[in-house]
């Protein structure tokens, strides 16, 4: 099945295939498609991927258009993401494009506004996020950290964990307590952005166990942060938490990398020679297969179908039935391609001197790095919640 173009839009869609496909460096589209998962992309890649992209207006099409957005509709966003995870270009890096940088466009006074948007776009600030911590990861709102205010500064102790790539971030957007005598555990948060520079923040690798450096612990020991770069109003950070998430959801049903996964399944079983043929003959492999792109069509649909921004400083609802069925079929996919390598993939890197193909290297540590993928943004059991509470209207 094939969506139906506009002669506007179907001009659109060649319009972004031509620049993805032409304009991005071929070094940063090989490093980015030769992995599989992309997480370990060189920074200095993401950040000419980046620059090429705000360049041309194309990094942060979301954002209103003051500050660099683009006054497209939701289907034209839809195949701007799509044509661009299908050409094997890095997305932007989600900490700047998708989370802070609408947080601040939206929440932000002027003054964070002009000192953080433009460099936010052009990647020269790099942003992680502090979120989670040991005792309060799905559950986001039992956080302990906590921001005391003294004169003009506040002061920041406490921990944070699972910071994902916060060993080459300039700056943080975190979540502190502020009031911790607020009668409910959501309010008394408020958002604080953070020079990780800062003396008595400390950053520690986290290994993961697909053997490479991703994500962080990171410490604060009386750090000061002034306090002019509170966003928005002090105990509002829930407020602003949620509208960040809802938009992190929406972007979590990556439909073009999928299907450029799905794809590349079917090559590899193509070459997998059996008895009878190759895996790709094989009926159990086909019918997966097509389950699959019948699931990945269903999901495009939805994806068409939500707006994938919050509205009103609220997020769509349904951008947790995106992140829930996203991330499952991502999953899905990338197990396929794992079980099409077969015994191959329990070695990585490919051994030199054997038969062994270099994409069956990849497949078990892609695998084992997306189990995340039900997790961040909110695990599943919380989207579930949140699809019975405000899609379904059923109260628990």
């Amino acid at each position: 099945m094939q969506l139906r173009l506009s002669a506007e839009d179907a001009a659109f869609q060649q319009r972004m295939r031509e620049f993805f496909t032409t304009q991005v460096p071929k070094e940063v589209i090989e490093a980015n498609t030769s992995g599989g998962k992309g997480s370990d992309l060189a920074p200095e890649l993401v950040r000419l991927s980046m620059k090429t992209l705000n360049a041309a207006g194309l990094a942060v099409p979301n954002w209103p258009v003051e500050w660099g957005g683009q006054d497209w509709t939701t289907l034209q966003k839809h195949i701007w993401a799509s044509e661009m995870e299908l050409a094997g270009v890095p997305s932007p890096l989600a900490f700047n494009a998708k989370m802070i940088g609408p947080v601040i466009a939206a929440f932000g006074s002027q003054e964070l506004k002009e000192r953080f948007l433009a460099p936010t776009a052009n990647l020269d600030i790099w942003w992680c996020q502090g979120f989670s911590e040991p005792n309060a990861g799905s559950d986001l709102a039992g956080l302990k950290t906590t921001a005391v205010r003294d004169g003009d500064n506040y002061v920041i102790n406490g921990q944070k964990t699972w910071t994902t790539l916060g060993q080459f971030a300039d700056w943080m957007f975190i979540l502190v307590r502020t009031d911790p005598n607020a009668p409910k555990k959501q309010m008394g948060i408020s958002m604080l952005l953070l020079d990780m520079k800062t003396p008595g923040v400390t950053v520690r690798p986290i290994k993961l166990m697909d053997g490479q450096h991703e994500v962080n612990e990171v410490f604060f020991d009386n750090v000061v942060v002034p306090a002019n770069q509170l966003v928005g109003e002090e105990n509002k950070g829930w407020t602003y938490a949620k509208f960040l998430l809802g938009n992190e959801r929406a972007g979590v049903a990556p439909v073009g990398a999928i299907k450029l996964h799905l794809s590349r399944a079917k090559d590899y079983a193509a070459q997998v020679q059996t008895e009878t043929g190759t895996l790709l003959d094989d009926p159990l492999i086909a019918a997966r297969i097509a389950e699959l792109e019948a699931a990945v069509m269903a999901l495009e649909l939805t994806v068409l179908r939500v707006a994938g921004t919050s509205k009103d400083g609220k997020p769509d609802p349904a951008s947790s039935i995106l992140k829930l069925r996203g991330s499952e079929i991502q999953q899905d996919v990338i197990e396929l391609v794992m079980d099409i390598a077969g015994p191959a993939s329990l070695t990585w890197p490919a051994v030199e001197g054997t038969s062994q193909a270099d994409w069956t290297a990849g497949t078990t540590p892609t695998y084992l790095n997306f189990r995340k993928a039900t997790i961040y943004g909110g695990s599943s059991e919380v989207q579930r919640s949140i699809i019975a509470s405000a899609n379904l209207g059923l109260k628990g």
